[in-house]
């Protein structure tokens, strides 16, 4: 295998890997609300921005951080937006209440903003024009696998083990991914 080989094989690897952990974590928790609502006395207020936080903050900071990553590196950009994604997660599995949670949500999104918005253009730019379609394709397949095993993971992973384990399960992933 080539060097070049090698080099889009794991770009499509890293990308793929990180583009089904955003959406995983943002579904898994949905089913987790009830849990954490108990857990922290929290009102439907508190609840409803631990969901859409996150959210919140990736649809804001998509554009500047695409910016950012034109003028200081798109590699760099995604590899620090993985590492915060990983310990903003981590930090969200520790949250002692509810507001540390919606915190540590907060900037997950801005992390997650980060490798989205990088993810896809490292792999255009690597990948020749006549592989980019299968390469797209599967990277978006990732995306919705990720939405799509969340709930029911999501759901097994709280019931037996307990929430903040969805937090904590994002770290091996993210550090394989580093």
């Amino acid at each position: 295998m080539s060097d070049n080989q090698a080099q889009e094989k794991s770009a499509l690897f890293v990308a793929t890997l990180t583009s089904c952990m955003g959406p995983f974590v943002i579904s898994s928790v949905n089913v987790a609300l009830p849990v954490i609502q108990k857990e922290f006395n929290a009102d439907a207020v508190q609840l409803s921005w631990v969901a859409t936080s996150l959210l919140l903050a990736t649809a804001v900071m998509l554009v500047p951080i695409g910016r950012i990553a034109d003028l200081y590196g798109r590699k760099r950009i995604f590899v620090w937006g993985l590492a915060l994604f990983t310990l903003s997660s981590v930090f969200a599995g520790f949250s002692g209440s509810i507001e540390m949670l919606i915190f540590a949500r907060v900037i997950q999104g801005a992390a997650a903003a980060m490798f989205t918005t990088t993810g896809m253009a490292i792999l255009t730019s690597i990948f020749p024009p006549q592989k980019r379609g299968r390469v797209i394709g599967i990277y978006v397949s990732a995306v919705y696998i990720g939405l799509s095993v969340g709930p029911f993971a999501g759901g097994i992973l709280t019931q037996h083990i307990g929430w903040r384990s969805l937090f904590f399960l994002v770290g091996p992933f993210g550090i394989l991914s580093l």
